[in-house]
């Protein structure tokens, strides 16, 4: 999981620290701190944060409109703000926003809202990959096939593309028991993203038109027919 707080007051930024390190002293956690609106929003296009803890008292952007830049970024991102006026409340209906904490957060606050977080993600099937950008965190459910290009694979999701450096050997492997099919030395597709298919060919959800080898046609078809049936996984 990623987290962001985003405060103007150093003195939080430590204090949030402190609540964070107290509280999930793990790798499978990691806290990113941020001074300003501008500085987060930039971080937040190369990096998935989970959850943002956003001050809505600041100074060059408040946390309202920064909430609103974020939500054009991503709909999935669980915002909390942390004030000390409760009429702000009303405008963070604006942003879908999860919570509102008092400053100073109370801890058991803050832990109620990163073990809710954890919680929701535990249905949700991702994994990690390490872009020249940063690690990204990719939904299973948003690819739609990945492509072997040399010494590196290409993740192609309805939100994007992510060349990474590695092995579409290794992605069969891990994500096969999740609904994936390797149609071909070089292609490896969602089975759930499938538009349809023909004899040498599959067509994905993006309309891409890939071979499928002939050693795996009849395969293909069982297998698919299987997943759609709610039989393989």
């Amino acid at each position: 999981m990623r987290v962001a707080v985003c405060d103007d007051e150093q003195c939080f930024i430590k204090y949030f620290r402190g609540i964070m390190d107290r509280m999930y002293n793990s790798l499978d956690i990691i806290t990113d701190e941020f001074s300003g609106g501008e500085e987060l929003l930039k971080a937040f296009k190369f990096k998935a944060y989970d959850v943002v803890f956003l001050d809505i008292e600041m100074p060059d952007m408040d946390g309202i409109t920064l909430a609103r830049k974020l939500r054009e970024l991503s709909a999935e991102v669980c915002i909390v703000f942390l004030t000390g006026h409760i009429e702000y409340a009303i405008k963070g209906y604006e942003v879908n926003a999860l919570r509102y904490l008092t400053k100073p957060a109370d801890e058991k606050k803050v832990k109620e809202v990163i073990d809710y977080v954890l919680s929701k993600q535990e249905g949700v099937k991702s994994i990690w990959v390490k872009t020249n950008d940063g690690a990204q965190k990719v939904a299973l459910a948003d690819i739609i096939f990945i492509e072997a290009q040399n010494q590196n694979v290409v993740i192609n999701t309805v939100k994007g593309s992510y060349s990474v450096r590695g092995n579409i050997s290794d992605y069969e492997v891990e994500l096969t028991p999740h609904g994936f099919f390797r149609i071909h030395r070089g292609y490896l597709i969602s089975l759930s993203k499938v538009l349809r298919i023909g004899s040498k060919s599959v067509v994905m959800e993006d309309n891409s038109d890939l071979p499928v080898s002939r050693s795996k046609e009849s395969k293909l078809r069982e297998t698919l027919f299987s997943y759609v049936s709610g039989e393989a996984f």
